[in-house]
């Protein structure tokens, strides 16, 4: 595929990994639309980090994504979708699973009938390892079964299977990209790693939620690659891809290497309004990438000790942008 000049459409483009991936894309030539909730404030969200020079080379445009007008409109061109607009944050799912359901549902089925009634070539529609629930099995690979343990990972159970029924019922070319746990430079305090390192710069305590749960972690830039792939790769279509390192770590071992990194010899605490209820914990997600392997020819480069220190890096520099003292939903 030619990126030069190619017309694309990203939704979340002011969220971590939007940003990102808006800047690669620009990076290769295309011509890049950004689709951001609206704020009075005119803010981008994370786009506003990026260098000036490339701000002006994208076209932001703000709205909701409930909104089917709205979207009908920003999409009308677009030849390439990338929906990775959504409420991801499990906290906030439980205190509001309404809106949490109607933007990550709705926002979807617009999303899929803009590209249907204007036959862009691909949708890349981003799911959430959350799906899975806590593991059956492990690794876990894409015929694991779904488990809708919070708010949140059964609205985007329910976006996954409405991404499926246009591929089968109208023949929307839509590939589902499943992205377990991401980390790197600009994510925010809602999760658990930059929670982690903004806590260790600056309290006198690590306050998490439960310890034990393992997660899989792929920093953001191996990420941003494998959605390039899905887009580039025509075999991608009607497919569900996990992509993650297939490497698994405890939320309390990575609060011990952030201080190892930082050199801090700090209290790890639990704090119980950060603990998940406890039928809706995930308490292991590991990640079987075999299929991105074989389909996509894509796999991490960056490993997690290495992409840990530059996150620390990163949020040293911008502690400003946080609240450690607060617990972000």
């Amino acid at each position: 595929m030619k990126w030069q000049n190619k017309k694309v459409l990203v939704t979340g483009a002011g969220g971590f990994m939007g940003s990102h991936l808006v800047e690669h894309l620009l990076e290769l030539g295309a011509k890049v639309k950004g689709f951001v909730r609206y704020n009075s404030r005119n803010d981008w969200g994370l786009l506003e980090l990026l260098p000036e020079q490339k701000l002006d080379e994208i076209e932001v445009i703000m709205g909701d994504l409930r909104d089917s007008d709205s979207v009908r409109q920003m999409a009308g061109d677009a030849e390439i979708i990338f929906h990775l607009g959504s409420l991801i944050a499990i906290p906030y799912s439980y205190i509001h699973p309404g809106e949490t359901i109607e933007t990550n549902i709705m926002g979807t089925l617009n999303i899929l009938n803009a590209a249907r009634e204007n036959n862009v070539e691909i949708v890349i529609h981003t799911s959430t390892s959350e799906v899975y629930g806590t593991a059956k099995y492990v690794p876990i690979d894409e015929k694991h079964p779904l488990q809708g343990q919070s708010p949140y990972s059964a609205s985007k159970i329910g976006a996954d299977m409405i991404a499926e029924s246009f591929y089968r019922s109208f023949g929307v070319p839509v590939a589902t990209i499943r992205p377990f746990n991401t980390f790197g430079p600009r994510q925010s305090a809602r999760a658990v790693i930059p929670a982690i390192i903004s806590q260790a710069l600056t309290e006198d305590k690590i306050q998490l939620g439960s310890l034990h749960p393992t997660r899989d972690y792929t920093y953001v830039d191996d990420i941003v690659k494998a959605f390039i792939k899905v887009a580039e790769y025509p075999n991608s279509v009607g497919e569900v891809i996990n992509i993650g390192s297939n490497f698994e770590i405890s939320i309390g071992d990575i609060a011990k290497k952030v201080l190892g990194i930082i050199g801090k010899d700090k209290e790890i605490a639990v704090a119980p309004e950060r603990v998940r209820p406890e039928k809706s914990e995930v308490e292991r997600l590991w990640c079987d990438n075999t299929k991105a392997r074989k389909l996509l020819k894509w796999g991490p480069s960056m490993g997690f000790d290495e992409g840990l220190k530059t996150t620390v890096e990163w949020i040293s520099g911008h502690i400003s942008l946080y609240k450690p003292g607060l617990y972000n939903v």
